[in-house]
């Protein structure tokens, strides 16, 4: 059986993400459509060897969709995913908009998959799925694991995230800056509070009144509901002049006792997860290498021996794949294979 899903903000990074992975992974759509704001009506979008126009968000029919990808923003997906929703579509919603509503699952297929199973049980549901922010999707395939076989109690993370989770605008800043500074003079920061070529900005989203910014309490917020709300969790986000990669140093305290070659056998297991580790120059993965891969690699695995039971690694994804488009579509390959669709219909 094919199905018809619509990509929505199809002109965006994220979208263009989502129909090349589309494509890329054959997922089973007899029809796809690009959907955008009035002003990118008829601006041409790859999905595989094909080209689609775009249609207008505003007048497009979602009755016969069954899948909606959702990559336009909170303000958007707030106004328009329950209506899309309410036509039977089932949203799979990129933002941050309904992450923490209790009544919408928060998804990484490689941790939580019997969520969907779940709530697409339950006769009343919005037939929306939300997908978590980048940073924290790809830490949790890293700690599912983990945790399932040695406990997880506390963890601190360090993160290294490029420009491109920022989107298009702050791309452009870190080029037209780096560029400026070689050639002319480097424009002022826009997208940014500070310069971002040749610095680091220990600052991701709003500042909260505790100190952390929005960004790190998302991972807190996000690990608790993916993973264990048991789990005590502490973030630092740095935006860092990389176009696309985030990388994370990660240090975890376990319950039960942990070697760094138990926790390498584990993670070698588990799907979506790829141990490069050689204790050698260069036997590591850093955010250059893992453009373009589905998986999320780990590095650097050393026992913490600050405390007891505690571990030490390095973690890179494609933070526009894993951490966005390609857990998206997941969630739907997930849906499809389990059939979860099918029971929906009936």
């Amino acid at each position: 059986m094919g199905y018809k899903i619509a990509v929505v903000g199809a002109t965006g990074n994220v979208g263009h993400e989502m129909l090349n992975i589309l494509a890329e992974r054959e997922f089973p759509a007899d029809e796809a459509f690009a959907i955008a704001s009035r002003r990118s009506v008829g601006k041409e979008v790859s999905y595989g060897d094909r080209v689609l126009k775009c249609h207008d968000l505003e007048v497009f029919d979602f009755s016969n969709i069954d899948f909606c990808l959702m990559s336009a923003g909170s303000g958007v997906s707030r106004d328009w995913s329950p209506r899309i929703g309410a036509a039977g579509a089932i949203v799979i919603d990129n933002s941050s908009c309904w992450r923490y509503d209790s009544d919408v699952p928060l998804i990484v297929p490689e941790v939580n998959a019997h969520a969907l199973e779940a709530y697409m049980a339950r006769n009343e549901r919005r037939n929306i799925i939300a997908n978590p922010n980048c940073s924290t999707a790809q830490m949790v395939v890293a700690l599912k694991p983990l945790h399932d076989a040695f406990v997880i109690k506390r963890v601190v993370v360090s993160t290294y995230q490029s420009v491109s989770g920022a989107g298009k605008e702050a791309m452009d800043e870190l080029w037209n800056q780096t560029k400026g500074i070689f050639v002319t003079d480097a424009p002022e920061p826009q997208k940014f509070t500070k310069q971002i070529a040749f610095n680091v900005i220990p600052h991701i989203d709003v500042f909260m009144e505790d100190g952390f910014t929005k960004e790190e309490w998302k991972m807190v917020a996000e690990t608790k509901k993916i993973l264990d709300p048991k789990i005590k969790l502490t973030a630092t986000c740095v935006r860092v002049p990389v176009f696309v990669g985030h990388a994370e140093s990660i240090n975890i305290e376990f319950e039960k006792e942990i070697t760094a070659n138990e926790a390498r056998e584990v993670m070698r297991e588990a799907p979506g997860l790829l141990v490069v580790d050689k204790r050698e120059d260069g036997g590591y993965v850093t955010p250059i290498e893992c453009v373009g891969d589905f998986a999320t690699f780990v590095s650097r695995v050393r026992e913490d021996i600050t405390v007891d039971n505690g571990l030490a690694l390095w973690i890179v994804s494609d933070n526009l794949r894993k951490g966005a488009a390609l857990n998206t579509v997941q969630i739907a390959e997930t849906l499809v294979n389990r059939g979860l669709m099918e029971k929906r219909a009936a």
